[in-house]
């Protein structure tokens, strides 16, 4: 009897949607559709170019609401959300606010600690590492004598700890480690935390 290689035998359109979905997925990534934009902003580089936007609408006492909705790509805004994200943005009762939602300062860990996992679970698609846990932890110290007027060090964070948890059933933990590296030199957030980026702040009076 011949043996028919897999790969050689027909298909119906089913399996082979599913095949093409098994062999471009990982980490719930499209590896073909990373690696076509990586080809498409080399040739054109303005692909490379965006402009993220956030509002924040007073409520009460230390309560907003916060709105992220459109953003700009390649010098075209981009309608691809339907709605925007709401987030409510509070102080807990010891920094005169009820815990309607987390502070600003939480909100900021949280967005390290989103860019890390995004940043190590794409890379590690793209060089076929296998991921079945990953998880972060963000913890920062500050003095908040400044914020309240009084003497004392920056108001911003003295110092920031990210902790992360992972688990691959196709890599050496050298292999983590390093891609771990990797994710700090090319994460957008650490780099504006660790990096002086100018801020922009004006006052429409109305």
């Amino acid at each position: 009897m011949e043996l028919v290689d897999p790969a050689d035998r027909p298909r119906c359109p089913e399996e082979a949607v599913m095949t093409q979905i098994e062999s471009t997925e990982t980490n719930g990534i499209d590896v073909t559709a990373l690696v076509q934009t990586i080809e498409a902003t080399k040739e054109d580089p303005s692909l490379s170019s965006f402009t993220f936007r956030a509002r924040s609408i007073w409520q009460d006492g230390t309560h907003n609401v916060g709105q992220i909705h459109g953003f700009t790509h390649a010098g075209a805004q981009d309608h691809s959300r339907a709605a925007p994200f709401v987030l409510h943005g509070d102080e807990p009762p010891v920094l005169l606010g009820a815990n309607k939602g987390a502070n600003a300062v939480e909100l900021l860990l949280q967005g390290l600690a989103f860019c890390y996992a995004v940043g190590f679970v794409a890379n590690a698609a793209a060089r076929g590492i296998e991921i079945s846990r990953m998880e972060y932890e963000v913890e920062g110290d500050f003095d908040v004598r400044p914020f309240l007027g009084m003497p004392g060090q920056r108001p911003g964070f003295s110092r920031i700890r990210a902790t992360g948890r992972v688990s691959s059933p196709n890599a050496t933990p050298e292999q983590l480690q390093q891609l771990c590296r990797y994710v700090q030199d090319t994460s957008p957030v650490r780099d504006s935390l660790v990096n002086a980026v100018p801020v922009e702040t004006t006052l429409q009076v109305i």
